[in-house]
């Protein structure tokens, strides 16, 4: 028999200041004990342990099976040696012997501490892991522990966690013990434990935080869509009102910028712009660059999300911000690439303004011009350049230009454009095309 003192005790100390049962506690001693005694009585042995956790005491059985003929000492005992045992036994029943090594109470204590140790120590990465993933994606508070050169160690309660330079507001400075909010970026479970990483920068943090100080946005009335942070210095936040009746803005501001101030002390300082957001990503962007004035927003590529914004020649400055930050927070909170220009400067490149990959504003003009001229000479000259094909056209019969481009078999911009090349001028499918200029051209087709 192995007893470990006080097992009873140091077991519940241990269930209530590191949460492992009790029982985990057992299986763990009893499944190392085991390992142990198999290096004393052989790898082979079929073994089992079984513990009292009340008085700590502990049995190694070995488990036989009796047979008429032993061919493995190791896991068969003849039927004249069980009875020496157990009476009455007979071929194919198992008997249980109590083999605990006499001289093993030393290795037995060592082992089960280490178990204890080893088993604490996974039980905990389990536990922490299993608490704080649920917790990725919100704000904790925590508690400065130390200051370790530009970093922090902060307590969470039942883990510890470093907010990295990389993390910190700028300007920021916390002392021992100080009590801080923190975001949960992520949980990551390795061998030798579980790192959380958190963060004061995150712009996760900064909605939480709206959540936390704004009643409406917790309850849903209010939603926060968006957030754009460079932190310590400002923020965009675009929200949206599920209830008509709730202006969105006013309400997450509050009575003479209560609510925001809250938030905006938390963080140091950082100035929050709160905005409407808006389904038309026109307005939208429109509203995102405030406090700068938008004359006119026009999208380049749907697709690509990329947009031009012409703003008054006084608003240039106030639209890209100290060192750019007021579009980069735009572009960032809308999801679209923005290019910026003042009217001035609209009005006097507009002919050759390109974005890239895009083709400039006076194209794409034109190419919706000729889409509608197309649509145009597809309903209205298709069918009169049809029937004129085969047709001998009189010499002194003048033509409009969608119905000789019909005849040539040509499209219509092509002959316009050819003709402009004779010094002929065409306005559009619907000119008329004077006979002898009907000549030049058929000549030239």
């Amino acid at each position: 028999m192995i007893v470990i003192d006080n097992f009873n005790q140091v077991a519940a100390q241990i269930e209530n200041e590191r949460g492992i049962a009790k029982s985990d506690l057992v299986s763990a001693i009893e499944q190392a004990l085991v390992t142990a005694s198999r290096r004393v009585l052989g790898e082979e042995c079929h073994l089992e342990a079984r513990m009292n956790p009340i008085s700590g005491e502990l049995f190694i059985y070995k488990q036989l099976v009796v047979v008429d003929e032993v061919t493995d000492v190791a896991t068969q005992i003849s039927l004249e040696e069980s009875a020496k045992y157990r009476p009455n036994m007979a071929v194919g029943d198992q008997l249980e012997l109590d083999v605990t090594p006499p001289n093993f109470g030393r290795t037995a204590v060592l082992m089960a501490r280490q178990v204890i140790v080893q088993r604490i120590r996974e039980e905990e990465k389990n536990m922490i892991y299993s608490e704080f993933k649920s917790k990725v994606g919100t704000v904790v508070v925590g508690t400065v522990q130390r200051v370790e050169n530009m970093s922090y160690l902060i307590n969470l309660g039942k883990a510890e966690a470093i907010l990295g330079p990389r993390d910190q507001i700028p300007g920021e400075k916390f002392v021992a013990k100080e009590r801080i909010r923190v975001y949960i970026v992520e949980i990551e479970k390795a061998s030798k434990g579980t790192t959380i990483a958190i963060s004061r920068t995150h712009t996760g943090l900064l909605k939480r935080l709206f959540e936390t100080e704004i009643p409406e946005v917790q309850d849903g009335i209010i939603e926060v869509v968006s957030v754009a942070r460079e932190a310590g210095k400002r923020a965009k936040v675009a929200v949206k009102s599920n209830d008509p009746a709730v202006g969105a803005v006013g309400t997450c501001v509050g009575h003479l910028g209560a609510r925001i101030q809250s938030i905006v002390k938390e963080l140091g300082a950082e100035k929050i712009d709160v905005l409407d957001w808006d389904p038309n990503p026109k307005v939208f962007i429109a509203n995102a660059l405030k406090p700068a004035k938008a004359s006119q927003v026009i999208i380049l590529d749907e697709a690509q999300k990329s947009a031009l914004v012409v703003v008054a020649n006084d608003q240039l400055s106030l639209a890209i911000g100290r060192a750019g930050i007021n579009v980069r927070l735009t572009v960032k909170l809308t999801g679209w690439k923005l290019d910026i220009i003042n009217e001035s400067e609209f009005e006097k490149r507009q002919d050759e303004f390109q974005v890239k990959n895009h083709v400039s504003i006076v194209d794409r003009i034109r190419q919706d011009r000729e889409k509608e001229d197309a649509q145009s000479e597809v309903n209205h000259a298709t069918a009169i350049a049809q029937s004129m094909v085969d047709a001998e056209l009189e010499e002194d019969q003048p033509l409009r230009a969608s119905e000789l481009a019909g005849i040539l078999k040509v499209k219509t911009a092509d002959l316009i454009k050819k003709a402009a090349d004779l010094g002929i001028v065409i306005r559009g499918p619907r000119s008329v095309v004077p006979t002898d200029q009907v000549n030049t051209l058929k000549e030239h087709f």
